[in-house]
């Protein structure tokens, strides 16, 4: 006999609070921590049969808006919780840091931090006045929602309207291609994404922040000074599948994974 829809969608609502939509969990938001979740997910699969994990990008704030409006059993965050979220519950499952990077014919080696917020909010806008060869900086920043930004604008004490941007692009992948397409171009991304791209051959080049290299191994051992969680979030206690995922995704057996992509495992 066919359900009343009434019930079918409160059957369907039910099944995404208990951790789950039936076999499949739906895991949107930050575009830093969707490639390791992505990875995770397909071992994850193989040692439950029948389970889907479908990864979605989108930015950090569409996969806390997803989860509070309850189109997705996890969100991706790669930032601390903020003000006004007490209302989710953040699980870390790995550490990551934000650098500036620029395209590898670039000469310029290192910037201050008062340098890169004279390029961001366009009080300097030729490579020839912070020590490079004269041409104008293509000066490339997040979009608005991406916790990149948000991290990025904590450490140096920014506000949004302050910054004078050529380009706004939205995630990593994006970040990479603007700035090893422009050799004039300067962005900020993952340590995660910039490492891995560049040991891949992308003509990038990652600058140090406070005189400390961006690399997996500062991260590590706590000297790199921009760094970050990336977390799952969820609405309510996780049960189910749900719970399952988070504790395999914080767990030693995805410690591989995590440092394949260039990430701090959590301890």
């Amino acid at each position: 006999m066919t359900r009343p829809w009434f019930l079918v969608l409160l059957l369907t609502v039910w099944g995404c609070a208990d951790g789950g939509r039936g076999d499949r969990l739906v895991v949107t938001g930050s575009s830093t921590v969707a490639p390791l979740m992505g990875e995770i997910g397909k071992r994850f699969e193989s040692e439950h049969p029948g389970v889907r994990v479908d990864v979605q990008t989108g930015g950090s704030s569409r996969g806390i808006a997803d989860v509070r409006g309850g189109l997705a059993d996890l969100g991706m965050a790669s930032r601390a919780p903020k003000q006004g979220e007490d209302d989710l519950r953040f699980f870390t499952i790995a550490r990551d840091g934000v650098c500036l990077f620029v395209h590898s014919d670039n000469p310029v080696g290192a910037l201050t931090d008062d340098q890169i917020v004279a390029i961001y909010t366009g009080r300097v806008r030729d490579w020839g006045d912070v020590g490079g060869a004269a041409a104008p900086i293509t000066v490339v920043n997040k979009a608005e929602g991406r916790a990149t930004l948000e991290v990025l604008l904590g450490y140096f004490g920014l506000d949004s309207r302050a910054i004078r941007a050529d380009v706004v692009v939205g995630d990593n992948e994006q970040a990479v291609k603007t700035v090893a397409a422009d050799p004039n171009a300067i962005g900020y991304v993952s340590i995660g994404t910039a490492e891995y791209s560049a040991s891949r051959g992308v003509p990038i080049r990652l600058l140090p922040a406070g005189g400390v290299e961006a690399s997996t191994e500062t991260l590590a051992d706590g000297t790199f000074p921009i760094a970050r969680p990336l977390n799952l979030v969820t609405r309510e206690e996780p049960a189910g599948l749900a719970r399952e995922l988070i504790d395999y995704a914080r767990s030693p057996a995805v410690h591989d994974l995590v440092r394949e992509l260039y990430f701090v495992p959590i301890r």
